[in-house]
């Protein structure tokens, strides 16, 4: 798949700050603790020297330097055929996802939003399949019309059979969860081969401030015990459920990040684990926790200073809108965490295309955001100054008043220089915007054309078993 490489420096809080930070988190796990629930999460804990005082945790910073020092710092993350598709780490490599499914659907033909159905599904993982700035896709169990006892594994089984590419999957039970590895066991051909080549990864919170209820616990020991990789991240709104400041939801933030590292390692030495960090703000004139705030994503662009700080993989997050449907707010919020992240050291960033606060997601925003992050995958090759790029002799040769059209140099380099495919640079444009017949041209396009390649026959009988045993519930 294609990534952006940074090559320009850019940074929210530099070595000072970032250690303040740490050591701030140390102190909250070692005097504060955390609200951990799981007897047998809180027994391999105790193993490793955590003190329980009821069900709050103390972890001394030994144990956190302990857990730092073996959890892996680099993930590959393969396709469903067993290609490497992303490698996760903290150096500048930086990968995008979208969602198969969500509670609405932003209909890309009329820009108004409704409930999300299981058809919608293949739509989705097709746009994205297509798209070689999607990378992942995030299946995270709602359809209006599946039950909801089963939403988490029958979107996974559509999703595994309609996306190529790497699933982050997350489910809305603890039972589910090694059902779906176990589906995606089927794919890789064994638990074995799963872990050793993992198609997927899971997606777990706690619960801020400081809490790790048993639903947390669960999926991260269910995950470390399979060898999944794991996303831990927190969503905390500054002022509801984090500090009211940056660097106080990021101190929170960061420690029971670090807690769920403790967790995944007292129970699977090993394990990996991304880290992830959402602190928004809570919107004191709306009461929402804001998803394109300004705060949110400078809080997550210095989170993943602090990931970087650990040596560990960042899951961020951008173009996602407040705003209902696709008008110059929304593509105005995407362009600006797109533009953030791309300079900040997130790894893969999720939420291409949601909408409303994360109700919905939008075929259309997906289609604009990539053509957004092929523009700023040429800004951030940042600029290199060598003898072939300064031109010296060039511009001797061309001279006063001259020209470089036709200039060897020109012919040697333009090629360098970024062209929209969606975007428009037409020497006259017309009176009224005809971007978005553009957009549902290339939607239209990619759902007639494109062809997700199927799974081997036997692997859809297996699945289908599955879902068979779902739907008859």
């Amino acid at each position: 798949m294609t990534t952006i490489n940074r090559n320009i420096q850019f940074s929210v809080l530099g070595k000072e700050k970032v250690e303040k930070i740490h050591e701030s988190s140390l102190y909250l796990l070692e005097n504060v603790g955390m609200k951990i629930i799981g007897d047998r999460t809180i027994e391999k804990l105790k193993a490793k020297g955590v003190v329980m005082e009821g069900d709050i945790a103390k972890i001394p910073r030994k144990v956190v330097e302990e857990a730092l020092k073996t959890v892996p710092k680099e993930i590959t993350l393969y396709t469903r055929d067993g290609k490497p598709n992303m490698v996760i780490n903290s150096k500048n490599n930086v990968y995008f996802g979208t969602h198969s499914d969500q509670l609405e659907y932003l209909d890309y033909k009329n820009n108004m939003a409704r409930t999300y159905m299981k058809e919608d599904i293949k739509t989705m993982c097709t746009i994205g399949d297509a798209l070689s700035n999607i990378s992942f896709i995030l299946s995270v169990g709602m359809c209006g019309d599946v039950d909801p006892a089963v939403q988490s594994q029958i979107t996974f089984l559509e999703t595994v059979k309609n996306f190529s590419k790497t699933i982050n999957f997350s489910t809305n039970d603890i039972e589910s969860l090694q059902e779906i590895i176990d589906m995606a066991a089927v794919v890789a051909g064994g638990h074995d081969k799963l872990q050793e080549k993992p198609f997927i990864f899971n997606y777990c919170e706690p619960i801020p401030p400081l809490t790790h209820p048993i639903e947390s616990t669960e999926k991260l020991y269910i995950s470390a015990i399979n060898k999944i990789p794991v996303v831990y991240m927190p969503y905390s709104m500054m002022g509801g459920t984090a500090p009211v400041t940056i660097a106080g939801a990021l101190v929170q933030n960061n420690a029971e990040i670090l807690a769920g590292v403790v967790i995944t390692q007292a129970i699977n030495e090993g394990a990996p684990l991304i880290y992830g960090s959402m602190p928004t703000v809570f919107d004191m004139q709306t009461t929402v926790g804001s998803y394109a705030a300004p705060e949110f994503h400078l809080g997550i662009a210095a989170a993943s200073e602090m990931a970087d700080f650990y040596g560990l993989p960042f899951y961020g997050t951008a173009s996602c809108s407040d705003a209902k449907t696709v008008d110059p707010q929304s593509v105005a919020e995407a362009s600006m965490e797109l533009f953030s992240t791309a300079l900040s050291k997130a790894n893969i960033v999720h939420d291409i295309g949601v909408m409303d606060h994360c109700n919905s997601v939008s075929p259309a925003m997906v289609i604009l955001a990539s053509e957004i992050i092929d523009q700023l995958r040429s800004y951030n090759k940042g600029v290199e100054v060598n003898d072939e790029t300064l031109a010296l002799n060039v511009i001797q040769e061309v001279g006063f008043g001259g020209h470089y059209l036709q200039h060897n140099h020109t012919f040697s380099n333009f090629k360098s220089i970024w062209y929209p495919k969606l975007f428009g640079r037409k020497m006259q444009n017309p009176d009224v915007s005809d971007l978005m017949d553009r957009v549902t041209d290339k939607i239209d396009n990619i759902l007639a054309t494109h062809k997700v390649a199927s799974l081997d026959q036997s692997i859809l009988d297996e699945l289908n078993k599955w879902e068979a045993k779902y739907l008859n519930k």
